[in-house]
């Protein structure tokens, strides 16, 4: 990932627009919209700025993807196979209610999917107001983990929505759903600052003008 994108990514993550970010940075709109399409780069002083605003480093923010993956990533070559296998089984375990496996915790609820060398287990605990962890282990070592913690706001919430919007993740998006999901009356959104390696979340969903829903998430490869 390289900074335009990095810059994007936590800008949506902040929920600033172009402009709220100028007005934080005591720049122009023009000079954001320059950074975020990679024709200019900003200056020491900009990425500082940005890097206290965003609360990441300055060296997060200047190296690309290829240089900053965590050297876990080296050992399966990269992050591609880790990402395509959490695809996989997000669509065949909790979001298609597909799955299930008894409880490994006291009233826990757990799902578990495995494909050749990889193993993909989901824990949560809760209903209305929950949190759980999923996580990946490629020939017996664990490579990936996630925890999330959420709550239903208001009796419009729907499971089935979250679920379908669950079931749309992505490789631009591939830590819980898409960046933005819209269903008759409901709408979901996730902004996320980070890469897979090292990232933390937010997912809401609305009911017309209404959230009903909200679950804040982190996550990243193992070490």
């Amino acid at each position: 990932m390289i900074f335009s994108e990095k810059l994007q990514l936590l800008r949506k993550s902040k929920g600033y627009t172009q402009e709220e970010l100028a007005e934080q940075l005591n720049v122009s709109r023009q000079a954001v919209a320059k950074w975020e399409s990679g024709h200019v780069y900003p200056d020491i002083m900009n990425l500082i700025q940005i890097s206290n605003l965003m609360n990441v480093t300055v060296d997060y923010l200047v190296k690309d993807q290829a240089c900053s993956i965590s050297p876990v990533s080296t050992k399966f070559n990269d992050m591609d196979e880790i990402i395509d296998f959490r695809l996989e089984a997000n669509i065949n375990t909790y979001a298609a209610l597909m799955n299930e496996v008894d409880s490994t915790r006291l009233d826990s609820h757990d799902f578990r999917y495995v494909r050749g060398p990889f193993v993909y287990h989901d824990t949560y605990v809760g209903a209305e107001q929950f949190a759980g962890e999923e996580a990946i282990w490629k020939d017996g070592k664990s490579v990936y983990a996630m925890n999330y913690m959420g709550r239903v706001l208001s009796d419009k919430f729907s499971g089935n929505f979250l679920k379908e919007a669950l079931r749309k993740a992505d490789r631009q998006m591939p830590y819980r759903g898409p960046e933005y999901y819209q269903s008759g009356e409901f709408i979901y959104k996730s902004k996320v600052s980070g890469d897979f390696s090292w990232f933390q979340g937010y997912e809401e969903i609305y009911w017309m003008t209404e959230k009903v829903y909200e679950c804040y998430f982190h996550g990243g490869l193992m070490r």
